[in-house]
């Protein structure tokens, strides 16, 4: 993990942490393409040098969740716009066990938008 990659995750407490590290290692091993940074503070994933997603948490709950940039291509129930016109995204509760399977889902149609070429991708 970067330096700044590890300041990111430090910054919250348990059991926040683990389902936000759980979350990136679910992404990271989501497509060989898929790179992690940090990106105004946040766990910021690429596909390629192209980001299309980040981690962080609920201003009120203090929730995890996925923010899929491109999320106005993603239609999935779980999905929510909010007042964003173009993302989308994905809470999870961090107190009880992972939907990795909803997860997976939502992330490889993300990342399908990217391989399709549906939304334009630099990865070189």
């Amino acid at each position: 993990m970067l330096p700044q990659e590890d300041a990111a995750f430090a910054r919250w407490d348990e059991p926040t942490r683990s389902c936000l590290l759980a979350l990136r290692q679910l992404l990271l091993d989501a497509d060989p393409l898929v790179n992690a940074t940090v990106k105004y503070g946040m766990p910021c994933y690429c596909y390629g040098k192209t980001a299309f997603c980040y981690l962080w948490t609920d201003k009120k709950t203090n929730d995890p969740y996925i923010l899929f940039v491109e999320g106005r291509h993603l239609d999935h129930p779980e999905l929510e716009a909010g007042d964003r016109a173009r993302m989308k995204i994905l809470r999870v509760d961090p107190r009880k066990d992972i939907p990795v399977e909803r997860v997976r889902t939502v992330l490889q149609a993300a990342l399908d938008l990217y391989r399709q070429g549906i939304v334009k991708a630099r990865t070189r």
